[in-house]
């Protein structure tokens, strides 16, 4: 890859995003990158204090109440966004949600690994709590750290590169536009593709799990409100 495309779905919790953009922008990267964080329909003030980052911080910032009229979450178009764009420029997309603190050396540390393994389709960073341990998305690897292997498990998009061989492959308009995230169909499909996807468990994220949404956190807190919310508003279609 000569160039990078990292994007960052937003909506509100505007702090926790600040933290994310200033540690991505923060990134030693070998090659040039372009960070674009788009904004799902946060307040208007959130908004407002949204673009002053862009200005102060220098990323580029996408409204998307001027692309669509759409409800929140538009995960679905922020992904067709960018992979036109990056099959453009033939680079891959790295994926950083709002909730997710990254370290300088984490963005290369993936570009490189994911062009180690030729058949790479997604290389995940894993997710850790403030105490360094692994957490929510990635339990099933706590037994494996400072480890580099490819999983048959999704991987989860709170940091994660899809490379340009997989964005060239896999079209995302034909995702389902009835569900609400992707990231388990893409990890299913990369695999089908005929490609391999990597968990690094060398390279840990900072997670605070589903902080940008805090009604998700009812499926731990209260289970039977969350699937009554899932299923009566169509929330977290996955």
């Amino acid at each position: 890859m000569k160039h990078l495309h990292i994007i960052t779905p937003v909506k509100d919790a505007i702090e926790l995003t600040l933290e994310t953009a200033r540690a991505v922008m923060a990134s030693q990267i070998n090659i040039p990158f372009t960070y674009v964080i788009y904004n799902d329909f946060s307040t208007e003030a959130n908004t407002q204090a949204l673009q002053q980052a862009s200005a102060e911080l220098g990323f580029e910032l996408v409204n998307l109440a001027d692309l669509t009229t759409h409800p929140s979450p538009n995960y679905l178009l922020i992904l067709q966004q960018a992979q036109q764009r990056a099959n453009a420029e033939g680079t891959g997309v790295l994926i950083v949600e709002s909730d997710v603190v990254i370290k300088p050396h984490i963005v290369q540390g993936l570009i490189d690994g994911a062009m180690q393994h030729p058949d790479c389709g997604i290389a995940a960073a894993v997710t850790v709590n403030e105490h360094g341990h692994i957490n929510y998305p990635y339990l099933y690897a706590v037994d494996r750290p400072d480890e580099v292997f490819a999983t048959q498990r999704h991987c989860s998009f709170c940091c994660s590169l899809l490379t340009p061989a997989l964005l060239q492959r896999f079209d995302f308009g034909t995702l389902d536009p009835n569900k609400s995230w992707y990231d388990v169909t893409i990890s299913h499909q990369s695999l089908k593709e005929g490609f391999q996807n990597y968990l690094f468990t060398t390279l840990p994220v900072w997670h605070r799990p589903h902080s940008s949404r805090p009604w998700k956190k009812l499926k731990y807190t209260n289970p039977l409100k969350y699937y009554w919310l899932k299923y009566t508003k169509g929330l977290d279609k996955i």
